[in-house]
């Protein structure tokens, strides 16, 4: 495998072992949840006086400054406190104490938001990380997790059975926040969106005057709850802390890996990719990245063999000369080993989401090759996720809030600068970087639309319809009865609707 990938996506260390039905070393759970039919608290009743509970972490404890760093080092923010749940019964007491001492909350699981909403200056930031029981019924293939597990855990405690679902290809993304965005990677084709595998969840949501509870969430109980979370459900209407996947069986893949040298032959690669892998089998997922020095292909197969993968890429691979290297494996194992240590990775990031409908024109293209050929660094990108024909244009039963089923790719321009672990070690790339993906997204604007919840585009006018499109007024009205007085709110949130 070559050595950079999607945000580095580099070959790594042995797969992660997991043990059977229960996850070793990833213990602790949930609490049984209520299943009403409505709140049933008045609006005006309030709540006992609650007491934190759970591992907190406050500024003057030693451990304060890991505990308040997020993924992206481009924003830091100093947090009241830190509530790391380890039971659901913490998460309410959690949010039952920021809205009676009225402090503003963030929810946090994986750290890895990417305009830093996960964290909040002089407010409690609520992490639900610790949360990391697994169930898995084998016989029914549903697997109920907690909200703290990453995808690299949910992968590989779902492929000692040889069942998945979808995820994203970054393993230390956390799982939870992944799939209430709409969730894709390169199972997206054959298995549907990430939030189309959610059948059920564990919600804490704001409860009376100044409460909060638990409930459980699924086609039955608050079924319009479990349409907004598949799609919206980053910290807009409560606190999730677990999550009830059907998953699929999935024995083997084919995992391809494709290297161009340079970017003459981009144009070609590009328009050959855009025109086959969106069409293909829909057993294939396909990423493209574009870095300053190459070009890389990647595909998965999923149940499929070396030849069928390279036969089906044949008309990408047959442009130029590049180095393909191609394995099978069960797909914890292969995910496993194209994931790196986040130390490895840059400290500073800034992306921007679009979808395509319609093929790049060629100038479109051109304008890929122009801004990759200026990028800051050798870990910036232009990163393309085929999406075309495949489950993903099938909503689940239930229906969903993720919008985008119609696109033929997804991509974003992403920088990567500074070194991880230390200060300022950006700061003097940090303006250029930032120029650079305001520039590229808007050179490309005539050519894309909309925008992916889960990679936000900060300053983007009607965010919105570009986030959610139609489905923006019922996600108000979802809004305003689980959470009507706005709780849970920051930078992007959806507002409730007005009475």
């Amino acid at each position: 495998m070559h050595d950079l990938s999607r945000r580095k996506l580099l070959k790594a260390t042995a797969a992660v072992g997991a043990g059977a039905v229960a996850f070793p070393g990833l213990l602790s759970g949930g609490t049984p949840g209520f299943a009403a039919d409505d709140l049933g608290w008045p609006s005006s009743e309030k709540c006992p006086p609650a007491t934190l509970t759970g591992r907190i972490v406050r500024p003057q404890d030693p451990g304060y400054a890991n505990a308040s760093l997020g993924w992206d080092e481009l924003f830091v923010r100093y947090p009241l406190v830190i509530v790391f749940a380890q039971e659901t019964q913490d998460v309410v007491n959690a949010l039952t104490w920021a809205r009676q001492h009225n402090v503003a909350l963030r929810v946090r699981s994986g750290r890895h938001s990417l305009e830093g909403w996960s964290n909040v200056d002089n407010g409690i930031v609520i992490d639900v990380s610790e949360l990391k029981s697994v169930q898995i019924d084998t016989t029914a293939r549903i697997a109920t997790v907690g909200a703290g597990l990453n995808q690299l855990e949910a992968v590989t405690a779902l492929g000692e059975h040889d069942l998945a679902v979808t995820t994203g290809t970054e393993g230390s993304v956390g799982l939870s926040g992944a799939t209430l965005g709409g969730g894709f990677g390169f199972l997206t084709r054959y298995l549907g969106m990430a939030c189309d595998n959610l059948i059920g969840a564990e919600i804490v949501v704001p409860w009376g005057a100044d409460g909060a509870k638990a409930v459980q969430v699924d086609l039955k109980n608050h079924s319009d709850l479990l349409w907004a979370l598949r799609g919206a459900g980053n910290g807009n209407f409560g606190i999730v802390t677990s999550l009830t996947y059907r998953a699929a069986p999935l024995r083997s893949v084919a995992y391809l890996q494709a290297t161009w040298p340079g970017l003459d032959d981009l144009q070609e690669v590009f328009d050959a990719w855009q025109r086959l892998a969106p069409f293909a089998d829909n057993r294939l997922g396909t990423q493209v990245e574009i870095h300053k020095s190459q070009i890389l292909l990647f595909g998965v197969l999923a149940d499929g063999s070396e030849a069928e993968a390279t036969a089906l890429l044949a008309p990408v691979l047959s442009i130029g000369d590049p180095e393909v290297t191609v394995q099978t494996g069960g797909w914890g194992d292969i995910y496993a080993g194209f994931q790196i240590p986040t130390e490895d990775e840059p400290a500073n990031w800034k992306f921007f989401s679009q979808f395509t409908r319609r093929p790049f024109p060629k100038e479109a293209i051109s304008v890929i090759h122009t801004f990759m050929q200026n990028a800051p660094s050798e870990d910036s990108n232009f990163f393309t996720q085929a999406f075309g024909t495949g489950a993903q244009t099938r909503e689940p039963l239930g229906g969903a809030a993720f919008p985008h089923r119609d696109a033929l790719f997804y991509s974003e321009p992403g920088a990567g600068w500074g070194t991880r672990g230390v200060p300022d070690s950006g700061d003097a790339l940090t303006p250029v970087a930032q120029a650079w993906i305001a520039e590229f997204s808007q050179a490309l604007r005539p050519y894309v639309d909309g925008a992916y919840v889960n990679v936000p585009n900060v300053g983007m006018a009607e965010w919105e319809t570009a986030y959610w499109g139609s489905h923006f007024d019922r996600l108000r009205k979802v809004k305003a009865k689980y959470d009507p007085h706005n709780v849970f709110q920051y930078e992007q949130s959806i507002p409730p609707a007005a009475c």
